[in-house]
C-alpha cells in the first residue's frame, strides 16, 4: 500500500502518471506486477498542508506500506530509484520528494481474507 501526499493544484494533474511512475520502480526494484499496484493519493489543500522551509509547492511525500523482508540495499534502491524517476519523468526535484518506507511483520497486514503469514500465493517475493 503506496499513500501520496501533496497540493492538489499539483497533485491531481500528475495522478495517472505520478502512480505509473512510482509501479515501474515497485516492479523493477521489488518485481511487484502490474495487478498489485495498490496506491492512496490525497490532495490536500495549501492550508493543511505544511511543509519544510527550501520546498516549492510541489512537495510530495510518498509512504510506502509493506511486509518485512526486503533486505536494507533493496529498500535504498527503491527509494534511489524513486528519486531518479519522478525527476526525469515529473521534472520534480529530489529535493521536494519525501519518502518513507514503513514495514510491518506479515501478521499484521489482512487481505483477501486472511492475514499476510497465512498467504502462500504472492506473485512476488518479499525476501529480496
Amino acid at each position: 500500500m503506496i499513500v501520496i501526499y501533496g497540493i492538489k493544484e499539483k497533485l491531481n494533474p500528475i495522478k495517472a502518471q505520478l502512480s505509473d511512475v512510482i509501479h515501474q520502480c515497485m516492479s523493477k526494484v521489488l518485481g511487484m506486477s502490474e495487478d498489485k499496484r495498490a496506491q492512496r493519493f490525497i490532495p490536500m489543500e495549501c492550508d493543511d498542508f505544511y511543509y519544510p522551509s527550501g520546498r516549492s509547492n510541489a512537495y510530495t511525500v510518498i509512504e510506502i506500506n509493506m511486509m518485512t523482508g526486503r533486505k536494507v540495499e533493496t529498500q535504498k534502491q527503491l527509494i534511489n530509484a524513486l528519486f531518479i524517476d519522478i525527476e526525469r519523468e515529473l521534472s520534480i526535484s529530489p529535493v521536494d520528494i519525501e519518502i518513507t518506507i514503513k514495514e510491518q511483520a506479515p501478521h499484521q497486514w489482512g487481505f483477501r481474507g486472511m492475514t499476510g503469514d497465512e498467504v502462500n500465493d504472492l506473485k512476488y517475493k518479499v525476501n529480496v
